[in-house]
């Protein structure tokens, strides 16, 4: 390993932590403009209002906490994304953080891949580590968004059984949010109190649509807006809506299971390189060593990782299929 590329390393690592410091010290001061929007708040209110309660105000609709670093990443559109998915994933702490967290391990990949003396092993090394928060948090979103999708259909039909037993719409969405526990109780309530608050149903549930991601809540929503403006059995129409989100999901099961058969070999042909490694490593140490001892044998091992990857993302494409 050239001493070039340690430097290189150190270098980036210090700067890294250099920015870090540099961002607790400006987020340890004053902030003018996050002063007169408390100076603001204080003179709307009725009674006072603390320093505490209003810090957790402004928290809420900042990217990150560090005020040189917010006004970036409000600049940038895929931040906004980013923090729309640490909201759909229910994850704690905001996108500055994770967004320096990935950057701190995409530093660590590449100081790694150093010790191979290959750049292309050290760019791949720092791109896969840097992804890996953004992996967790989408595993979380889909995991969160899957039982949004599983509670739904029960959830319209509490909707639909209030309605026809005499209850308003908001009297429904009541229900549903006492009843019904995380990801769609909360996101119901909420909605909710966006309404109570004077936002129009239509408004409300859009935000309900753009803060979940769940295609088959557009039904609902959808259905909702045209029932408002048009009129209708608005009870019926929940009711059916309820039949066919459960029947897409029932359908999405059969499809799963028909597909199992294409995971099962996806899974078989990525683990059996490893396996016959092993197998061979011990039966005979030293014929399979020549693959992590020799600069051919080390093309071999990378080529086939990066022909094994490609495949595994080919099996996945052709394994998923949309309802």
């Amino acid at each position: 390993m050239s001493m070039t590329l340690i430097i290189v390393g150190v270098a980036v690592l210090a700067v890294f932590l250099l920015v870090m410091a540099v961002g607790s010290f400006m987020q340890s001061g004053s902030d003018r403009a996050q002063r007169r929007v408390k100076d603001r708040l204080r003179a709307l209110a009725m009674t006072g209002i603390d320093d505490n309660a209003v810090d957790l105000v402004l928290r809420e609709t900042t990217l990150s906490d560090v005020p040189m670093f917010n006004r970036l990443l409000e600049r940038m559109q895929w931040s906004r994304n980013f923090n729309r998915l640490l909201y759909q994933a229910d994850a704690k702490g905001s996108a500055g953080t994770y967004l320096l967290v990935c950057a701190l391990l995409a530093v660590i990949g590449f100081y790694a891949g150093t010790f191979s003396d290959r750049l292309w092993v050290s760019l791949c090394s720092a791109a896969l580590l840097g992804y890996l928060p953004v992996g967790v948090l989408r595993s979380r979103k889909r995991k969160r968004m899957d039982r949004f999708q599983k509670q739904l259909p029960e959830a319209l039909d509490l909707m639909a059984r209030a309605l026809k037993a005499g209850h308003t719409f908001g009297g429904g969405m009541r229900m549903v949010a006492d009843e019904f526990e995380s990801p769609i109780g909360p996101e119901f309530g909420k909605t909710l109190d966006e309404i109570n608050y004077g936002l129009d149903v239509d408004r409300a549930l859009t935000n309900l649509q753009g803060r979940v991601d769940c295609p088959d809540l557009k039904f609902f929503v959808v259905s909702v807006n045209i029932q408002r403006e048009t009129g209708g059995n608005l009870a019926e129409i929940i009711a059916k809506i309820a039949g066919l989100v459960r029947e897409r999901f029932a359908l999405y099961g059969k499809i799963r299971v028909l597909s199992a058969e294409g995971r099962v070999s996806a899974y078989i042909l990525i683990a059996l390189p490893f396996l016959i490694t092993g197998i061979l490593y011990a039966v005979n140490a030293d014929y399979i060593s020549l693959l992590w001892t020799r600069e051919l044998g080390q093309n071999m091992v990378w080529a086939a990782a990066f022909s094994m990857v490609f495949g595994a993302l080919i099996i996945r494409k052709i394994i998923t299929i949309k309802v």
